[in-house]
């Protein structure tokens, strides 16, 4: 008698302060997986854009449906038992845990066993502000420099919750590399 088993999904949610290179790095892991990749910025509304483009912070009102349309995104993917990368900010415990809500199972504070995980990507204020000013420049994003401080302000991480924290000025490739030598064993993607 064969054994049957079920292949479940993981969702990776490369997550950081705008500017860190979270959409490069989610893009680059999608693309080694073979799977699919979620871009939380398709996901905010007009309104949230125009507001951060004027350099007004979101506020957790205006971030919230913008949450769990990406959730949703989250659970269709694993759903179908299909890994995904995400790019998020994520920046907040609260944030991260109506993501998490993408896994069905998931019981606040089961960190360990949520079938979603975040890799925080994490540079100098500088560094940081020297990215969003220059993407600015060329007219690639609706994040202004103004806004670097306030988020990184929001950014807040509790051990508890197993993020991996990566330096965000490494190659993105050995990023990708080591994101997937890590969650290898829980990937559907990578299972045998």
């Amino acid at each position: 008698l064969a054994e049957s088993f079920v292949v479940v999904g993981l969702a990776i949610v490369v997550m950081g302060v705008s500017g860190c290179g979270k959409s490069t790095v989610a893009a680059m892991l999608a693309e080694a997986l073979g799977c699919g990749f979620v871009e939380a910025d398709d996901y905010h509304s007009q309104t949230n854009k125009d507001k951060m483009s004027r350099g007004v912070p979101l506020t957790d009102e205006d971030r919230l449906p913008w949450l769990e349309s990406l959730r949703d995104a989250i659970r269709d993917r694993l759903g179908r038992g299909e890994d995904v990368a995400v790019s998020c900010s994520a920046l907040r415990l609260g944030y991260r845990e109506v993501l998490r809500e993408g896994d069905r199972n998931y019981k606040p504070g089961s960190y360990g066993s949520c079938r979603v995980k975040f890799v925080c990507l994490e540079a100098s204020a500088e560094v940081i502000a020297e990215r969003v000013e220059r993407r600015a420049a060329e007219g690639d994003h609706f994040m202004p420099a103004s806004l670097v401080r306030s988020q990184l302000d929001l950014l807040e991480i509790d051990a508890a919750e197993g993020i991996t924290v990566v330096d965000a000025t490494v190659p993105a490739h050995a990023i990708v590399e080591a994101t997937i030598t890590q969650f290898r064993e829980e990937l559907a993607s990578t299972a045998r």
